[in-house]
């Protein structure tokens, strides 16, 4: 090859994106530890997700990246197993989806890098120092922002007939971020004139329990507890005609009322780009925590109608999805 050529050559290269130039020669390991079970359907989408986006980086799962994948189906103990065998496969890297599988990895290992996503709060739980220096092994993505917790109570505002009291639905063993989120709704409920209870829960029998709540509306935090346990959930709210909003369109596609969440899906391709950055060279530590930047409200028609509620036209006009 001439010079001419060899230069030629070169500005080709340079020309191709990052992914591309710098693909490597030897086959990386990641582990993914998720709290939804590996048959349910919000896993299985996610997983997809993952891997695409994971190949648009250049890492492509049987051809230069290896993925141990677990799911423990909302069980804390199974969490906590998974998050041994995973560790003790010594993986480049760990992605951690939901708060009990990165309080599990972070147990277990200082020193493999963890990108976690749908995750709440991570100063206050401890596992980053904070959002724009993590300063550990631990960085991601949050699934939470400050305002959105009054948001959910302004909507049952909304409806007609009115709100005036609302039991706020979480289980406290997986989801220590509720007082944070309680103090919130409780400051907006002085605002919006609406009384603000906790109806914590953590088994079948105190989920069937909140049939007993006849008059109100409910309002379901992100928690894994509650989407593990979502069909029950939702029959019981059937049961007592109760008009909630929940923290996951998932809710409302299965016949939820109303929901206004963070976009999950983005939340996974925005984890497979550390993903990259990290197999790549970069430092957890150096890589900010960033907080969610697209939302989606998503609204019932049908459940509206069923439990004789009307919707304003003006929250209709803003929904990204009506489910008529």
């Amino acid at each position: 090859m001439n010079r001419r050529e060899c230069l030629a050559l070169l500005g080709v290269i340079a020309a191709l994106p990052a992914s591309v130039q710098a693909q490597p020669d030897a086959t990386r390991r990641l582990g993914v530890l998720s709290v939804t079970a590996a048959e349910d359907a919000i896993g299985q989408a996610r997983s997809t997700i993952l891997v695409e986006a994971l190949a648009g980086h250049g890492w492509k799962e049987r051809d230069n990246l290896r993925i141990d994948w677990r799911s423990g189906g909302g069980d804390r103990a199974k969490i906590a197993r998974f998050a041994d065998e995973l560790v003790a496969l010594k993986p480049d890297i760990l992605l951690a989806v939901g708060t009990p599988s990165v309080e599990e990895l972070r147990q277990r290992t200082t020193t493999i890098p963890i990108v976690f996503a749908v995750v709440t709060d991570p100063v206050s739980q401890g596992f980053v120092k904070n959002l724009a220096h993590p300063g550990g092994n631990v960085t991601g993505f949050t699934d939470y922002d400050g305002p959105l917790a009054g948001k959910w109570l302004e909507m049952l505002t909304q409806v007609t007939p009115p709100v005036r009291r609302v039991f706020v639905v979480y289980n406290p063993e997986t989801a220590p971020f509720a007082p944070l989120m309680l103090r919130t709704l409780e400051d907006a409920g002085r605002t919006l004139h609406v009384l603000v209870e906790p109806a914590p829960v953590s088994d079948a029998g105190s989920i069937a329990a909140l049939a007993s709540r006849k008059e109100g509306g409910l309002l379901v935090l992100p928690d894994f507890f509650t989407m593990a346990n979502r069909a029950q959930l939702l029959a019981v709210i059937g049961e007592a005609r109760l008009p909630a909003v929940f923290w996951s369109r998932t809710f409302v596609e299965e016949g939820g009322l109303m929901s206004y969440s963070t976009d999950s899906a983005e939340q996974l391709r925005r984890a497979a780009s550390y993903i990259d950055r990290i197999l790549r060279g970069a430092q957890a530590a150096d890589l900010p925590v960033q907080n969610p930047t697209k939302f989606e409200l998503t609204i019932n028609l049908k459940t509206a109608k069923a439990l004789g509620i009307t919707l304003p036209a003006g929250l209709l006009a803003i929904a990204n999805d009506v489910i008529e």
